[in-house]
Parts: C-alpha cells; structure tokens; sequence
C-alpha cells in the first residue's frame, strides 16, 4: 500500500506558514515593543519547528515518494507512523519551547525526535536496498542518513548542560555549530542533491564524474566542519585541511553543473518557465554559499564572519530559504505533488522578493557594524521584510492545496 503522499505535504506548507509567522513575530519583538513571550524561547520554538517540522518532515515525505516510483508495489504506508510521531514532536516543541525555553517537556520532544529519526534512517535504509544499484541517489540518500544521525550527537553535549549546569562557551559552541553543520550541510543538502539527482534520474553511467561529485561532497563534509570553528584559532595543518575542504566542494559543484548544462539532461525535462527560473535561483543560491564558505577561510572574513551576527543570520537563511525550503517547493511542483496554476507565480514570486530583501538588509546591517554605524529604522525594514515573506508562503500554501479551476496549469 502507497502513502498518500499529497496528504502529509499538505502538513510541510502549513508548517511553513507556521515557521514564518514565528519568524514576523520575532522581527517585531526586536522593531517594536512587545513584553509578552520570550525572544529566546520564540527562537528556539522557530528552529526546532524550522528543521523538524517544515524540512524535515518533508524531506522525509519526498524520499519515500521517490522510493514508490522507483521500486514496483512499494508499500511506503508503513512509514505512516514515523511521519506522525515526527509530527508530534514537532508541534511538542513548537509549543513548549514557547512556554518553557529549554525545559523538561521541550526537551523530551526534542530528544523523542532524535530517536524518531534513528527509526527513520533504519527504515529507510533498509528499503533503498531495493533501489537499482546504478541509480546515483541510492548513495546521496545513504548519506544524508548518515549525517542525520551523527548531527545529533551534538544535541548530546546540551542535554549535558541542562542536567550538570556545567557550562563552557568553546565546547557549547562547537557543539551547537557541530549539529548544525552536519544538519545543513549533511543530512539537508546531500537528501536535496539525491532528490535531485533522482529526478534527473541520474545514474553512474551517465558520467564518470557523477559518482565523483558525490565522493568529493562527503568526504569534504568532514573538514568543512571546522569552518565554523576558525574562531578557535586551529593549528594550521587542521586550517589547511578545512581549506582543501572547502575548495574541494567548490570544484565538484561546478564541475558537475558544467557537465549538467552541458549534457543538456535539464532542457530534457522541459520545465515551465516558473520551475526553470526557480531551479536557477536554487543553483545561484547554492553557489553563493559554497564561495562563502572557501572565502571565509580567510582570517579578515572569518572575523566579520563569526564577529557579526546579522551575518551570521544571513548565511543561516541563505541555506534554509534560498536552497533548502525553495528547492523543496520546486520539487513538490515539478513532481505535480500538488496543484501549479498561475495565482501561484505570485506567491513565489513575492516570497523570492522578500528572500532577496532579507539577505541583502542583513547583509549590509553587518558591513554597517564594522564602522559601528547602523541603518536607520533597519529593525523595521526586517519586520517589513519577515511579513513579505510571510505573505509569499500563505499565498503559496493556498493555491498549492486550493484547485483554481479558471487557470491552466503553468
């Protein structure tokens, strides 16, 4: 038996509405005086919902769509209960990081939905032995699970703190930079990359350098770690090996996106003109980040960097809005996951605005920094900015799950 996966998507966009009205409320405590509920707790009520409950549910939800069409009478029905309780930690921790901040109920959802991704990954694992062996996502997806797991590992450390009140900033620091490296960069893009690849039904032979790109991309997840720790001033064997790291994702991307292009194998799928322009978001998106990071090997920008948190915000939502959370709305749609008319361009389009606005204020509020300047009225240019792109996804979520019968399919 199949899951209905149209159903559980329907979940990932109302998440997503939820994750950017907490992002607007936030933006308004900051810009505007607000004294009820604690900018902190909203913070980590935005995060833990953000990765759980809007990409990683549907992370989930999409692989075990690829799965239904590339194995014959799959029966993804029986990861029914994975998805709920990933569900229900989500909303668990949504709301009582809220009310509590780190607290006991928070963090037993918390640490509950650790445990349902260890499940997840177990399970998931076990079905890709099914997968044609050729197929190149079969690897990305091994991965990504992988990295999942070990993201967690981090969370380990703050659990730690919570009962032994023992505190050390480096250590605290490098655990939370751990976990989120190794959810960005490991178990986010390398499931994203394998949808991808799937969906371009990429495989070994096509190219040699294909499975390449793979190896270059896992084995430079490791070093590329330390990136976030430079601050630490690491020995320079370790600097130079994080460097190599960086370079080398840098090679394999455009490598492989020359090969791409060049093969032709997208113009192939012969996208709408709204799916094209998306995908070339996502890759201009990804490239940005990928230089970013080998610039920031450079001790000057490692201290604007890591010295400026606007910056470090900027880069943060750079991953999750610009690659992350839109490649996942072009694959829903590209898939035809759900229904695509043109009242939906807007809505993408006004949530693209609003993306390249948000980047650009935070981007230019951290270079104001380094003369200790500031922007006039910035906090309510970000307000304005959060409700833009807060109104680009509701608009979004409703014609993707409201059929408009007056317009043709884009």
């Amino acid at each position: 038996m199949k899951l209905n996966i149209k159903f559980w998507l329907k979940f990932s966009l109302i998440n997503l509405c939820i994750v950017a009205l907490l992002g607007v409320l936030m933006r308004y405590k900051i810009g505007f005086a607000f004294p009820y509920l604690e900018q902190k707790n909203l913070q980590h009520s935005h995060s833990h919902f953000a990765f759980s409950g809007w990409v990683s549910h549907t992370l989930m939800t999409v692989m075990i769509y690829y799965l239904q069409t590339k194995i014959e009478a799959f029966n993804g029905e029986k990861y029914k209960k994975i998805i709920v309780a990933n569900l229900i930690c989500s909303y668990g921790m949504l709301v009582f990081f809220i009310v509590q901040g780190y607290g006991l109920i928070s963090i037993l959802f918390s640490s509950a939905s650790v445990f349902v991704s260890y499940f997840f990954a177990y399970q998931f694992n076990k079905d890709l032995k099914l997968l044609n062996p050729d197929l190149l996502s079969k690897k990305w997806f091994k991965a990504a699970l992988f990295f999942n797991i070990i993201s967690s590992f981090g969370t380990y450390y703050l659990a730690f703190i919570m009962i032994t009140k023992k505190f050390v900033q480096e250590i605290y620091l490098s655990s939370v930079y751990y976990y989120l490296h190794f959810q960005y960069n490991g178990w986010f893009f390398f499931a994203c990359m394998g949808l991808f690849i799937g969906f371009l039904n990429l495989k070994k032979t096509d190219h040699p350098f294909f499975e390449t790109t793979f190896k270059l991309f896992a084995i430079a997840c490791f070093p590329v770690y330390f990136l976030s720790l430079l601050w630490l001033n690491l020995p320079l064997w370790l600097s130079v090996i994080t460097i190599t790291g960086a370079s080398i994702q840098v090679f394999a991307w455009f490598v492989f996106l020359y090969i791409l292009i060049k093969s032709k194998k997208i113009d192939l799928l012969h996208l709408t003109p709204l799916l094209t322009k998306i995908l070339l978001f996502i890759c201009i998106g990804l490239s940005i980040k990928l230089l970013l990071q080998l610039a920031s090997t450079v001790p000057y920008v490692s201290q604007l960097a890591f010295g400026f948190r606007p910056i470090v915000i900027a880069y943060l939502h750079l991953v999750l809005l610009a690659v992350i959370s839109l490649f996942l709305i072009f694959y829903t749609k590209a898939n035809r996951l759900f229904f695509s008319t043109k009242k939906l361009k807007f809505g993408i389009f006004i949530f693209l605005i609003g993306v390249i606005l948000n980047e650009t204020v935070l981007a230019f509020q951290g270079i104001t920094s380094l003369n200790y300047s500031t922007i006039p009225y910035v906090n309510h240019f970000l307000f304005a900015i959060a409700i833009l792109l807060f109104v680009g996804i509701v608009i979004t979520t409703y014609f993707s799950l409201i059929k408009d019968k007056n317009n043709p399919p884009l």
